[in-house]
């Protein structure tokens, strides 16, 4: 009997998704990087970059049988593949289609960052020193200024950074 797939979604080091994503479809295991394009953040340009649409994330074909796993995940810069005490969860197949027809329709997608934050929604911070790490979002702080709240070793410690370099994280990613 031959196993069903399911997708599931793979974390990423922080900027590695494209990397992750290249090795993994060398492994010929099917794997989909959404993609949107935003304003590049450098001074001297005003370039449209693609960036990815969920930032430390990518999306992995696999079955529970844990050498297909184990395989995607010895990947270099793969981390873990989300779920919980039980093991992987996986995506419905519906929600990677829709995924994929919003990404190849050629528009601009409006993400998290796009959208107002509310106290306790689970972030994440894109660009600057703390790129990559994890938070929770509590307040708007004005100027463009949020300050997000990050678990360090059971301790709490709020951070001051621009809200263009926050984006919320998606019910199905946090």
């Amino acid at each position: 009997m031959i196993e069903k797939s399911n997708w599931f979604a793979l974390l990423t080091r922080s900027n590695f998704e494209q990397t992750v994503y290249t090795s993994i479809v060398k492994k010929k295991v099917e794997a989909f990087l959404p993609t949107t394009r935003k304003k590049s953040q450098r001074k001297d340009r005003k370039l449209m970059i693609k960036v990815p649409l969920f930032p430390g994330y990518i999306f992995v074909q696999s079955t529970f049988n844990a050498a297909d796993q184990l395989n995607i995940l010895k990947t270099i810069g793969a981390v873990r593949l989300l779920g919980n005490k039980s093991g992987p969860l996986p995506i419905p197949h519906s929600q990677i289609e829709s995924l994929k027809i919003l990404t190849s329709a050629k528009k601009d997608l409006i993400t998290g960052s796009n959208i107002r934050m509310k106290k306790g929604d689970p972030v994440i911070i894109l660009e600057g020193p703390m790129a990559g790490a994890r938070g929770e979002f509590t307040h708007y702080k004005g100027k463009g200024r949020v300050i997000i709240k990050i678990e360090v070793l059971g301790q709490y410690a709020g951070v001051d950074i621009h809200e263009d370099n926050v984006e919320k994280l998606p019910d199905l990613l946090s």
